[in-house]
């Protein structure tokens, strides 16, 4: 029984041959970021609830 294609088309038909080969590590990008501000701006909200609430 001959190897046969379901779709009708051969491998070479189906894969973009003429379309350069590139490695894992080319197709990763970087770019330059800063971390977003501290949304408490440095406080401690846990401490200060205590000594609001409880303190």
């Amino acid at each position: 029984m001959p190897d046969t294609d379901p779709h009708g088309t051969d491998l070479a038909h189906r894969v973009h041959v003429d379309l350069p080969r590139i490695t894992p590590e080319q197709m990763t990008t970087s770019q330059q970021t800063e971390p977003p501000p501290d949304p408490t701006g440095g406080r401690d909200v846990d401490t200060e609830f205590m000594i609001r609430h409880f303190g």
